[in-house]
């Protein structure tokens, strides 16, 4: 079989869905290397795969746009730790290219570097994207904002003027650090962010209609393959209560100021009969008050409990909102940052449960919230259905061994 070489960035968040989609490969006999960073690698020694460490300096250059006051200001400094991060991510995966020596490479989306690459290296790639991409489509409002979709004279000149400003920041981002690494491995330098995404022979997206707006002009090279859930190991495995529904209640595995979110859900639903089980990923703040309906976990595994659960309550990552409507549970969604505004829309716009953004949140809102999300199981269930559709780390194995490895196509 083949070696396939996967490089993603410092960030459990991506690296989780493409570790599900590596060893659905690694099941169908692929050697696997893992090029990841420090928190990431017992992840992937875990699931069998050859692992080693990405450049200490990638890891030092911290993500600070949970710091940020305005969404600009956040795009604006997650692109350019991406850049600087992508100055290094070149030799990086160079040496790594030489020691492995792979078939194929599967690359991080926030790895520019890493990209720019695999695309001057000759060798077949594919880029992840955990999260949707930002390719413009009239079809759909501009990304970045968690924009209505408006449809008519009025939405085409609200997205026209809306989608004329985030491409321009985009753009403005991504074209000179890229350029300068381009030109320097020898390839055309790209024109814009859409060039730049569309550059990898297979785009791999973790998610699926109808969660996903309909997107007729993405063509063959994007494919939507589903969520890629993968089961990380819990510290703790909390019990669910089996007199009262279960209410999950999360925030990021990454600092982004969210850590109110289950503080405030432990105060809004302290009266109510529901079980609450709130998990800090960074760790539980000193201090807090918990009811008496609610546990309190650093981390717990979060498919056991959703299996079971009336409503998840999250802050907008992908990961954590899919894997509840994956199992058909509604989600009241709390976004703080990144493509969580854009999370929390699809949400509301599939009806599968309820958004309430960050600089609103408060008990009685968040409760209301929470409540109404409880009622709309119908619209999870169809969310459910599609991504079940989609195919998930199958279909995604599939495409890689068709397209990129030559194999015969199983059905993908």
């Amino acid at each position: 079989m083949s070696t396939i070489l996967a490089y993603t960035s410092p960030s459990l968040g991506n690296l989780y869905p493409i570790a599900a989609l590596l060893c659905e490969l690694r099941r169908r006999g692929h050697r696997i290397v893992l090029k990841t960073h420090v928190a990431g690698q017992p992840v992937g020694r875990r699931a069998g795969f050859d692992v080693t460490p990405v450049d200490p300096g990638i890891e030092a250059i911290a993500m600070t746009d949970w710091m940020a006051r305005t969404g600009w200001q956040a795009i604006k400094t997650g692109f350019r730790v991406f850049a600087d991060r992508a100055a290094l991510e070149v030799d990086d995966l160079r040496c790594a290219v030489a020691a492995s020596r792979p078939d194929a490479l599967l690359i991080d989306a926030n790895c520019w570097g890493a990209a720019a690459f695999a695309e001057a290296a000759d060798l077949p790639w594919a880029s992840f994207w955990p999260y949707p991409p930002y390719l413009p489509s009239p079809a759909v409002p501009p990304f970045g904002l968690g924009l209505r979709p408006r449809h008519g004279v009025l939405g085409r000149v609200r997205d026209g003027v809306v989608g004329t400003a985030i491409n321009g920041l985009l753009d403005r981002s991504m074209i000179e650090p890229l350029g300068r690494i381009q030109r320097a491995l020898g390839t055309q330098p790209i024109s814009s962010a859409d060039d730049f995404i569309r550059r990898a022979p297979l785009v791999l997206v973790g998610t699926a209609e109808p969660f996903e707006y309909p997107r007729p002009d993405w063509g063959e090279r994007v494919s939507l393959i589903g969520p890629c859930e993968f089961g990380a190991p819990a510290t703790i495995r909390a019990r669910r209560s089996s007199e009262r529904p279960t209410v999950l209640v999360t925030n990021s595995s990454e600092r982004q100021g969210d850590d109110a979110l289950p503080v405030v859900a432990m105060a809004a639903l302290a009266e109510q009969p529901v079980s609450v089980i709130a998990t800090f990923p960074c760790g539980v703040p000193d201090g807090i008050h918990i009811p008496d309906n609610a546990t309190v976990h650093s981390f717990a595994e979060h498919g056991p409990l959703l299996d079971t659960a009336a409503c998840a309550i999250t802050h907008g990552g992908m990961g954590a909102t899919q894997k509840a409507l994956a199992r058909g549970v509604p989600v009241c969604v709390v976004p703080f940052g990144r493509d969580q505004f854009e999370v929390a829309r699809r949400v509301e716009m599939s009806r599968s449960g309820t958004r309430l953004v960050g600089r609103r949140l408060s008990p009685p809102r968040l409760r209301s919230a929470v409540l109404k999300a409880m009622t709309m199981t119908a619209g999870a269930r169809r969310v459910a259905d599609g991504f079940a559709a989609a195919g998930g780390p199958r279909r995604g194995a599939d495409l890689l061994e068709y397209r990129l490895l030559g194999m015969p196509a199983t059905g993908g």
